[in-house]
């Protein structure tokens, strides 16, 4: 990987760092400042891409760089869009209604070349199933403060992994960054 350019990732989740360190990229964070609000009437694809444009090119605006990578995702379930709960009633709210059912978790990535004023941006969906959840369970992982600053109130690769039957598709999706796809639009923007 070429090392000599520099990559920003428009991102303060530890998570999002971490797939793109595991994938051997070199890297500078510096998270975007938006309004992650939904606009009247947008469909969650929309939104997600929107948010995630947002954000790489905010930040492109004011740092120096010359690859920007921004990323938002949603949990949606009964078309309900489940962004980071605004408190732990929110939390057990979102737990109990994903509790036992298929829900789609949807991850819309951004990658802003300034210099060829290029944008590549595609939503990654992946459906995950939860096993039945016991109050008890909900209690005990709102407890930790983990599922406050994650979209539908679990993180799979942590205290929520027990709570997953199954998923059908990316795994690094439903962690907060479709590697696969976000390192395929790095090599075609020559970035990597």
């Amino acid at each position: 990987m070429n090392s000599d350019r520099l990559i920003i990732l428009a991102s303060a989740s530890p998570r999002r760092s971490e797939l793109l360190e595991s994938a051997g990229i070199r890297f500078d964070v510096v998270p975007g400042h938006i309004d992650e609000t939904p606009l009247p009437g947008e469909e969650p694809v929309p939104h997600v891409l929107r948010l995630a444009r947002e954000k790489a090119q905010e930040v492109a605006r004011r740092e120096d760089g010359r690859w920007f990578v921004g990323a938002d995702t949603i949990v949606l379930c009964d078309g309900e869009i489940m962004g980071k709960p605004k408190d732990d009633a929110d939390a057990v709210r979102m737990l109990r209604k994903l509790s036992g059912r298929a829900h789609e978790v949807v991850t819309g990535y951004a990658v802003v070349d300034r210099t060829a004023d290029k944008v590549l941006t595609e939503a990654v969906s992946t459906s995950v199933v939860f096993k039945e959840l016991t109050d008890a369970e909900i209690a005990s992982y709102v407890a930790t403060g983990c599922p406050l600053d994650k979209a539908g109130a679990y993180a799979i690769q942590g205290g929520a992994a027990h709570m997953v039957r199954r998923i059908e598709g990316s795994y690094t999706n439903v962690v907060g960054l479709p590697l696969c796809e976000v390192v395929a639009a790095l090599r075609e923007l020559g970035a990597i």
